[in-house]
């Protein structure tokens, strides 16, 4: 049985790359959410910073609605 080795390396760097930055859109989102609601108590709006925050957010619900798609054969029909 042969390993290959540099299909290892790359499903490894790909895999750790997808999570920072899933991980990291995730933050921004989170952190744009924290601005608006800081606005919102000062009586003053902040659209963009919802906006972002939905933005972050839809960007990580797509990335597991992707992953979930490439694991799930059945998806592939």
């Amino acid at each position: 049985m042969a390993l290959d080795w540099s299909a290892l390396g790359e499903v490894t760097a790909v895999s750790i790359g997808t999570t920072v930055a899933v991980a990291v859109v995730f933050t921004l989102g989170v952190r744009a959410m924290l601005s608006h609601q800081a606005a919102r108590s000062t009586g003053r709006t902040s659209v963009a910073a919802l906006a972002g925050a939905s933005l972050c957010f839809l960007a990580c619900g797509a990335a597991v609605l992707y992953g979930l798609y490439l694991i799930i054969p059945q998806f592939h029909d």
